[in-house]
């Protein structure tokens, strides 16, 4: 349902480099001073249309109007209830921040590697239940046993969720010989494993990367009651939806999720070698303080089209730069 409490700040981040389709709707949908007003306006509260259309002085059809554009671009989302005369539609904000990635343009120093890995490629697992696996289409294996984690069906999962132990995956480092890696930085939709869904149930979620423990991040609930955008129409409502997408990133300056500061661990301590896959584990410890579980999201399933990505940003500073034998055409010119 629409009114669940909101217990912590929902956040979206939109990659606006050649924006199309979802991001380019969304980013026009913010080009109106009244869709923002109606943003501000709802906060984290549920209101009929109506309301917002008396409150605000527009017409209902204009009011309407904006509603729509809005829901079609996810900023809100809407449901009917019964009124005391046949039903209203009543409107809530899905977000309560957007963060724009603007295009860096072609002139930027940096370097960068992109790379994609499915949930499910994972290369080492230590998971207790409530645990499981999900594709698009359905379950994998058995709930909460332990062995499913082993099925060679797992690649194709969409949807995992455990309440303690880890995932590991295994990257190739594809950073050119000589390079100086300047940031690393980890992408993930997650959120906490509640018996069903609970939106006031922390958990404390770690990062590794090269066996190095990053920090902990509480995610303050597992997040259901509306459905995820992706979430496939057979998972039940009652059952978790959708998680936050994080953004953890290593540099000379430490780790920080997104933008905010979590350990002094920085790109060093990761000591980084070429030839040697940089493995990332995620995870709930047994002693953390809030042991609340896992749900981790792949590009079919939640609120994000994305698998577990990972961006590696490097320098050529001090590479030598190998000048191309010249051909035998060219030899005949200088001739």
């Amino acid at each position: 349902m629409i009114g669940i409490r909101h217990v912590a700040r929902k956040s979206l981040h939109v990659n606006a480099s050649g924006a199309t389709g979802p991001a380019l709707d969304m980013l026009k949908a913010l080009g109106s001073e009244t869709r923002i007003a109606i943003l501000q306006y709802l906060g984290d509260r549920v209101v009929s249309v109506n309301q917002i259309a008396g409150d605000l002085g527009l017409p209902p059809s204009t009011a309407t109007m904006h509603i729509v554009v809005l829901e079609k671009a996810g900023l809100l989302h809407t449901e009917m209830r019964p009124a005391s005369r046949g039903l209203q539609k009543v409107c809530a904000r899905t977000y309560d921040e957007l963060v724009i990635a603007l295009p860096r343009g072609e002139h930027h120093t940096r370097e960068a590697i992109e790379l994609a890995m499915p949930i499910g490629g994972y290369s080492d697992f230590s998971v207790e239940p409530t645990c499981g696996l999900a594709r698009s289409d359905g379950l994998i294996g058995y709930l909460d046993d332990a062995n499913t984690f082993f099925e060679p069906d797992r690649l194709r999962a969409q949807l995992l969720w455990f309440r303690v132990g880890f995932v590991e995956y295994r990257f190739p480092n594809r950073v050119p010989p000589g390079a100086n890696v300047l940031s690393l930085q980890l992408t993930a939709e997650v959120c906490s494993e509640a018996p069903l869904h609970d939106p006031d149930w922390p958990s404390d979620i770690s990062v590794w990367i090269n066996g190095i423990h990053l920090g902990e991040w509480t995610c303050p609930g597992d997040f259901g009651g509306v459905r995820g955008r992706l979430t496939p129409s057979w998972w039940e409502d009652k059952d978790s939806q959708f998680g936050v997408l994080k953004r953890w990133r290593v540099s000379s300056a430490g780790t920080s999720i997104d933008g905010l500061d979590l350990s002094s661990v920085d790109i060093d301590a990761l000591a980084l070698r070429r030839g040697d896959p940089i493995t990332i584990r995620i995870g709930v410890r047994s002693d953390a303080q809030n042991v609340g579980g896992l749900n981790l999201f792949g590009r079919e399933f939640g609120n994000y089209p994305e698998d577990l990505g990972l961006r590696i940003e490097y320098d050529l500073a001090g590479v030598p730069v190998t000048e191309p034998e010249p051909t035998s055409e060219a030899l005949v010119r200088a001739v």
